[in-house]
């Protein structure tokens, strides 16, 4: 018998360690915690660190947190201590309602070792709700026929706690008239009922006033009142009954709104006011009344907002049927929501690496993803995969956990970047489907010189620019990425004019901006030819290079120069002679200037800027002509003054000007016989002076006339050539560019002049007369650039090309000359 006593406690001890074996291995992947509600922001729950086999320590540094879907955060991790905490103040009637037990799930991830560890916390209720009838008052109207024993159902009251803190039991305050009966169903629903001990009278007492105190059996007990008004009427003994005291129904989430689920139907045996029966929904605390209506008079119950069967899978409705005078009955409906696909899969990146090295090998993690469905059954199965023909794969972890990696190595060269789409579908029908993007950057090493966008470049400055003007900027481009793409500029070191480089041009080596390091002369230089180099940041550094040409453009800075009328060189004036039988538009003079800027800067035009008898001379345009405007007055004096202004066309224009005295008389004779009657002679030396001059204008007289001679011979072989008007333009072909400085440095003084000379009987009269002159605006002989004399035409030009037109042009200066210098004294 001992024997058998030590088996039966040897069997017993091996059956208790086989049980707790089996209970540890059961949790161990599970962590147990339950904490009450209500408890302050920060509250302990348990120790995390512990049961995780770590230190508080390295709950950071190993990347513990909380993975939470769908809800607010309840929890939290305090790294100091290693403790789980309340993230905020927990309500568990927000949280579950009225269920007998309240679990919050949620996982817990350690990082680096990327496992998951599932936690259960039960929240323990506290008896923080009282009672509430949801109303303050209730009116019921009895029939003074009502037999005693009569039993009129009551509002019920609502307590959201559980257990002991729920709803526990009613009581009625002392009456005469009433007492209170509690019915107890089968779910331990209570629900009170008035019940009528002695008939009423209504002649006694119309109204009766009665308090209904519902409890709870919480500690400390809370209650709540409901202020019962009762009203006695007349013969109405009978409350509406219901066809069914419960309804079933079952719907699917995705009906519309306004369908119409059910019709109830109750009856009243009573006739009259005291038959006609109304509907009315229990103001239920919940959704209820926000999602259900139901219609008074008809007994229909539609929809007023869309169900999701995510948020509630069961809704239980409680009706009531009053009559007239106010009895009523109650009944139930039990609605049950179907599931439909309606929730596409979420996808949730736990973890993410936005950069992998160039030539990473296969199998390097980029991204842990958790994918849900909030759907049920067949609708909630979701499965992943990668889109696009992408080096990535996904791998299973654990749960509903993926990993991103990668298939082979990558190359930068090909591809950047990478933008992977993974797409989680569903099992439903039809199936949905959700994508996500996930950006991967490929990391660089420096295998590319930066690279210039064109062979060479070509720039252009104006002269005169300021010191420091941007002049151009230079850009390049480096395939590579981060300190491998920085790129740096610099301009290879030479010699200009004998000055070094760096002294005319500096380059910003971060933008590739070229700057002026002094002020260009276009007269001067005219262009320069740079090299360019641009090196990345890389180790070691890749470089190019790259040839720039700077052009420098001509700007207007130098002001006209006149040649003709030059002053002479002994303090004397010029004058010009216009005899007084001129004609209008007759020739008395030509002003001649020229410009060193080249192109439009280099383009003149003259005007009359000031006369002593306004109206009586014009100056052409664009040939510096003067002529006279109209016939010439005896009333017109002896010298006229005349300002002449010549202008370039440059921005902004640059002018100069010119004064000329213009004797009027018909010859030199005429201009001393003028002024001796208009001046007497200041000393006796004057007599001598006007000999000499006569003698000096008889000589000239004779070797113009030689000069005529030799011009009439010349214009009878006219008549021989038929391309006359171009011999001109033949002839200063031949002339070397130096000897004339003009637009664009190649311009002549003047091309063809023709002459008539005509000779009176009356030898002290001649009169030259040189109409129709052709166009012509500057002219500047290389040897006469620094003299004041008379300007002569090449001697070469003549006798080379043998041209009329500049024979006749020459005498015309020559004559110009002679009569100016002898006027000049004369005046």
């Amino acid at each position: 018998m001992t024997k058998y006593l030590r088996f039966r406690h040897c069997r017993g001890l091996a059956l208790l360690f086989v049980l707790l074996w089996t209970l540890c291995k059961t949790g161990s992947g599970q962590i147990h915690y339950s904490v009450q509600e209500e408890l302050d922001k920060g509250s302990f729950v348990g120790n995390i660190s512990k049961n995780l086999g770590l230190e508080p320590w390295e709950l950071a540094e190993r990347g513990v947190r909380i993975i939470s879907r769908g809800r607010k955060q309840l929890f939290a991790l305090n790294p100091r201590s290693g403790s789980l905490v309340t993230a905020s103040r927990i309500d568990r009637e927000e949280l579950c309602a009225q269920s007998a037990l309240c679990l919050v799930k949620f996982n817990v991830l350690v990082e680096d070792k990327l496992k998951i560890f599932e936690v259960e916390i039960e929240i323990k209720d506290i008896n923080d709700n009282a009672p509430d009838f949801l109303t303050e008052k209730l009116e019921i109207k009895i029939g003074e026929l009502a037999a005693p024993g009569t039993r009129f159902p009551l509002k019920t009251a609502f307590d959201p706690d559980v257990g002991m803190n729920s709803l526990q039991n009613y009581h009625l305050r002392p009456n005469d008239y009433f007492s209170l009966t509690v019915k107890h169903v089968s779910d331990g629903t209570k629900y009170p009922e008035l019940v009528l001990e002695r008939a009423l009278d209504r002649e006694q007492k119309k109204v009766h006033q009665l308090v209904l105190i519902a409890s709870d059996g919480g500690n400390p007990v809370h209650s709540g009142s409901l202020y019962i008004q009762v009203i006695v009427l007349d013969a109405n003994d009978n409350p509406p009954v219901f066809t069914q005291s419960e309804y079933q129904l079952s719907i699917q989430e995705n009906l519309p709104v306004g369908t119409t689920l059910l019709t109830v139907n109750a009856t009243d045996p009573d006739e009259g006011f005291n038959a006609q029966v109304s509907y009315i929904l229990d103001k239920m605390p919940g959704k209820v009344t926000e999602i259900f209506y139901l219609n008074s008079v008809t007994g229909d119950i539609s929809i007023l907002k869309s169900l999701d069967y995510e948020d509630a899978m069961f809704y239980e409705i409680k009706i009531e049927a009053q009559d007239g005078p106010g009895l009523l009955s109650r009944a139930k409906i039990l609605v049950t929501v179907l599931d439909v696909n309606d929730n596409a899969p979420e996808v949730t990146i736990t973890s993410l690496t936005e950069s992998v090295p160039e030539e990473a090998t296969a199998g390097r993690e980029i991204a842990l993803i958790n994918v849900h469905d909030r759907d049920s059954g067949q609708n909630g199965q979701v499965t992943v995969f990668v889109l696009g023909n992408v080096p990535f794969n996904l791998e299973k972890s654990i749960d509903q956990y993926y990993r991103l990696v990668t298939a082979r190595s990558l190359d930068r060269e090909q591809v950047s970047e990478y933008n992977i789409t993974l797409r989680a579908t569903d099992g439903g029908s039809p199936p949905l489907s959700t994508n996500i993007h996930i950006t991967l950057h490929v990391a660089d090493i420096n295998d590319n010189p930066p690279a210039f966008s064109q062979a060479s470049y070509s720039a252009y400055i104006p002269e005169n620019n300021p010191r420091g003007a941007s002049i151009f900027c230079v850009t390049a481009q480096d395939p590579d990425s981060i300190q491998n793409a920085h790129i740096t500029f610099a301009l290879t070191e030479d010699t200009i004019q004998g000055a070094p480089l760096s002294t005319y041009v500096s380059i910003n080596s971060d933008t590739g901006v070229l700057y002026a390091l002094r002020s260009f002369d276009y007269e001067q230089v005219r262009d320069l030819q740079l090299l360019v180099t641009a090196s990345d940041s890389g180790n070691p550094a890749l470089s190019s290079n790259v040839s720039l040409s700077i052009f420098v453009l001509d700007q207007n800075d130098n002001a006209p120069e006149i040649l003709y009328p030059a002053l002479p060189t002994d303090g004397s004036t010029g004058v010009e002679l216009a005899p007084r039988s001129a004609e209008p538009g007759y020739l008395v003079t030509k002003v001649v200037a020229v410009d060193r800027d080249s192109g439009q800067n280099a383009w003149l035009s003259y005007r009359l800027l000031k006369a002593s008898e306004p109206g009586l001379f014009t100056v052409g345009l664009h040939t510096g002509e003067v002529r006279t405007a109209r016939a010439l007055l005896d009333r017109d004096a002896l010298k006229q003054s005349l300002v002449v202004a010549v202008q370039d066309h440059g921005q902004p224009p640059l002018s100069a000007t010119v004064t000329l005295t213009v004797a009027v008389a018909d010859n030199i004779p005429d201009v001393l016989a003028d002024l001796g009657s208009i001046r007497t002679a200041a000393n006796p030396e004057d007599s001598d002076l006007t000999l000499y001059l006569v003698v000096a204008v008889a000589a000239v007289s004779c070797i113009f006339l030689a000069f005529v001679i030799v011009l009439l011979g010349l214009r009878l072989r006219r008549w021989h050539s038929s391309r006359l008007l171009q011999a001109a333009g033949v002839g200063l072909a031949g002339v070397p560019a130096t000897h004339f400085v003009g637009v664009d440095g190649v311009r002549t003084f003047l091309q063809t002049y023709s002459q008539e000379v005509s000779l009176r009987g009356d030898s002290r009269e001649s009169h030259v007369i040189f109409p129709q002159p052709n166009y012509a605006d500057t002219l500047l002989s290389g040897e006469s650039c620094g003299k004041s004399e008379s300007f002569l035409v090449s001697q070469d030009l003549l006798e080379t090309k043998g041209d009329t037109n500049l024979l006749e042009v020459g005498l015309f200066l020559y004559w110009n000359i002679i009569k100016n210098r002898y006027a000049s004294v004369i005046l």
